[in-house]
């Protein structure tokens, strides 16, 4: 590279600070020249971390598509609902995309940022950063080689945590549809896009899903139970306490994610995270937030040629988003656990461990989603210098497909029918 590429980050928040992190990891690759957000804590804190000039750190990202393009490319990383209007306005400007998933919380701005890219002639990328994990990627390549034979039918599962989904989805920012979106749009587009990547091309022409808020009700909360963790003469008895799974944490040094999240203008210590969790939202009750997306869903899927889907998206489990899949084939089966691959042939009746290299990136902000975070910014800044879309792993199209299935899953969930999908040559 003769030149670092220059990003702006719009959305200083957890996603975006450790995206930039990359260029601190390779500052004769990546560079951040801008910053934009509403919050002056978050945005300060990139600026001084990135060394960005004043004249390039914005409260709002319209002061960014006001100004002459000064990047190459940006990081758009705000809330989902605010999506569409920085992505399609500076994708117009010239700027190569890089998306925070999902793509939008609605098909319809999510076909308004594909089309504006593509008619500017720019990058897209969409962070399904499970594209890029190593691991996930040697199963595409193992079923692309023929390990299992045709492709009949997928299991595949995401445990959220059960700490995970009340830190986002009770307390936190993916809890209400109306500001946020579904949660299996929030949670698992990831997923629907993996199955939708395994089916090799082929079209999916049917899907049906159930799901439902589970536990997280106001007549679950127990008797004798405060509005707030703090307060709560039986927390002690909660899994969900926020005492527990914040506070608790930070006493042992631990200040990393979910703990980081929770105070916005301050870095976490004991007093902030008292405070937070005193006046903020993630002190609330469980049993007492304004929450109204799913705990629980199952999608089940019918692809061209006759593969069948069957995913299961549930916040009540030990493991934090340790995916389990099983792929079944003509000629054999592929487990793959969370954390190895095994291949079992039915002709030679053996079973075969793969493994794939990891070049584990040397900061631990780069290391979520098993790495992948890395990989995915290493492939989107080694696009845009080397001006070669390729390399991306799920082009715009592809993207947008895989969120129309996603719609049409949370569409049969509410209308109760099988939905059949429609084709996408409308696109």
């Amino acid at each position: 590279m003769s030149s670092p590429v220059d990003v702006i980050v719009v959305g200083a928040g957890n996603r975006g600070d450790t995206y930039s992190s990359y260029a601190s990891l390779h500052p004769e690759r990546m560079r951040v020249v801008g910053v934009a957000d509403p919050r002056k804590f978050a945005r300060v804190k990139l600026q001084e971390k990135h060394q960005i000039p004043h004249g390039n750190v914005f409260d709002d990202w319209r002061s960014i598509a006001e100004r002459d393009k000064f990047a190459d490319a940006v990081f758009i990383c705000t809330p989902d609902r605010l999506h569409k209007d920085p992505a399609v306005a500076l994708a117009r400007k010239g700027y190569h995309v890089l998306l925070e998933k999902p793509m939008a919380a609605t098909e319809k701005d999510c076909t308004e940022i594909v089309e504006a890219c593509i008619e500017s002639g720019v990058m897209l990328i969409v962070c399904h950063v499970l594209r890029y994990d190593p691991v996930i990627h040697k199963i595409k390549t193992l079923l692309d080689g023929g390990a299992v034979g045709d492709v009949i039918h997928i299991q595949h599962l995401e445990p959220v945590g059960f700490y995970h989904f009340a830190h986002s989805y009770v307390r936190g920012n993916w809890r209400n549809l109306e500001e946020s979106s579904f949660s299996l749009m929030a949670k698992s587009c990831h997923d629907l896009d993996l199955i939708h990547h395994w089916a090799g091309g082929r079209r999916c022409i049917k899907v049906s899903s159930f799901g439902s808020l589970s536990h997280f009700r106001k007549e679950n909360k127990p008797v004798g139970a405060a509005s707030r963790c703090l307060d709560c003469p039986v927390e002690a008895n909660c899994p969900y306490s926020a005492r527990k799974i914040y506070l608790d944490a930070v006493k042992q040094g631990c200040v990393g994610w979910p703990v980081s999240v929770i105070c916005s203008n301050s870095l976490p210590d004991i007093e902030s995270v008292t405070e937070a969790l005193r006046t903020g939202p993630y002190g609330r009750c469980v049993y007492e937030c304004d929450n109204d997306v799913c705990t629980n869903q199952v999608v089940n899927m019918e692809f061209e040629g006759g593969l069948t889907a069957a995913f299961s998206m549930v916040a009540f489990t030990e493991k934090l988003c340790q995916r389990k899949t099983t792929i079944y084939g003509s000629r054999g089966e592929l487990h793959y656990n969370g954390e190895e691959i095994t291949v079992f042939d039915f002709l030679t009746q053996t079973s075969t461990k793969h493994t794939a290299e990891l070049r584990a990136p040397g900061s631990f902000a780069m290391k979520g989603h098993g790495g992948a975070d890395y990989h995915l910014v290493h492939t989107f800044i080694s696009a845009v210098a080397s001006k070669d879309p390729s390399l991306i792993c799920s082009g715009p199209r592809e993207t947008l497909a895989s969120h129309r299935l996603v719609f049409e899953a949370e569409r049969s969930r509410l209308e109760s029918r099988v939905v059949f999908c429609a084709s996408d040559e409308k696109d």
